[in-house]
């Protein structure tokens, strides 16, 4: 008994160290499907004039609606979707009825149609305000001269565009005939592997305990006379 005890110990303490871990994955899971939920209920919900000095944080994802021309002016942003591929989103200034100039991400145009003229076009757009967090040390500077950027940076953007640093994601607009599609803010790209960490730590658990058991059992086997 003296021989399997350490070992036994040992293969129970580690199960329920690797148990634990998944339990607290699913309690992760619970809490950050329950920030998805509260997020999707609130890009949904009734749209409202842009706030006079909207906070990055507070505002993320506000639903906003204005009324204003979209300019010519544009920036265009290289970005990719599932079900697109390669694509080019299209950063335009917005100037509002209120006075204000603001940016909007008016949606998607496909690599040949990202030089296509769009002309200024009066509209009401309804969409949500949001601050991506796209760049880091290893994303490439912006192109001016092709008019390619690789992240949607929206102080920089902001300063090339001569706009306040506010991006509206463009949900709806009252165009009639727009070449650009709009592809709206949801919370299909934050991530929530929790699940999926959740079923690793309970199966290295069940192996663990496996391993033990066959451990103990060969300890007992080479003992027998």
């Amino acid at each position: 008994m003296r021989r399997i005890l350490p070992p036994l110990i040992f293969g129970l303490a580690g199960t329920a160290i690797l148990l634990w871990l998944g339990v607290w994955q699913m309690q992760r899971l619970a809490w950050k499907e329950a920030i998805l939920a509260d997020i999707d209920a609130r890009i949904l919900s009734d749209p409202v004039p842009v706030p006079v000095m909207p906070d990055p944080e507070a505002d993320r994802y506000l639903p906003v609606i204005e009324t204003g021309l979209i300019t010519g002016d544009e920036l265009h942003v290289l970005a990719s979707a599932k079900t697109v591929g390669a694509l080019f989103r299209v950063i335009a200034a917005f100037e509002a009825d209120t006075g204000r100039r603001l940016m909007i991400d008016r949606g998607y145009v496909r690599p040949e149609e990202k030089d296509t003229p769009r002309a200024p076009v009066s509209a009401t757009v309804t969409g949500n305000l949001h601050w991506p967090d796209e760049t880091d040390s290893f994303t490439p500077d912006a192109d001016p001269d092709a008019n390619i950027w690789y992240a949607r940076d929206v102080a920089a953007m902001a300063g090339a565009l001569g706009t306040e640093p506010v991006l509206i994601i463009v949900r709806e607009t009252s165009e009639t005939d727009s070449s650009v599609t709009p592809l709206p803010v949801d919370t299909v790209g934050i991530p929530n592997d929790h699940r999926e960490y959740a079923i690793t730590w309970f199966s290295l658990a069940v192996v663990w305990l496996i391993m033990t058991g066959y451990f103990i059992w060969r300890r007992l086997k080479e003992e027998r006379p």
